[in-house]
């Protein structure tokens, strides 16, 4: 009875941590990536009643930007891939340090 309680909840909580992960992460990291590219353009890309702009933009904030939607993008990407190499009967293998579809053993 005790092993059954401890792999349940030893399957609970790798389903809460990839729930959290793909379910809040993911959408969190493209809300930080849409935030810095509000941050690149000096947060007020628009032109005032007088005729002067806004703060000067920060080149630093579109390039973190892009990469937060890189990350975003390499999170669907391998939620695809795990899908598809499962409907094929393999698996994707994070045994290198790039994701592979192996043979399921």
């Amino acid at each position: 009875m005790g092993n059954n309680l401890q792999f349940t909840f030893e399957a609970a909580w790798k389903v809460l941590l990839a729930g959290l992960v793909l379910g809040a992460g993911l959408p969190a990291i493209f809300a930080l990536g849409v935030r810095s590219l509000a941050w690149g353009a000096g947060d007020e890309a628009q032109v005032h009643a007088d005729g002067v702009t806004g703060p000067r933009a920060r080149p630093a904030g579109k390039v973190l930007a892009y990469v937060l939607f890189a990350v975003v993008l390499a999170g669907i990407a391998l939620g695809i891939t795990f899908i598809v190499a499962s409907g094929f009967g393999t698996q994707l293998s994070f045994e290198h340090i790039f994701p592979t579809i192996v043979d399921k053993h």
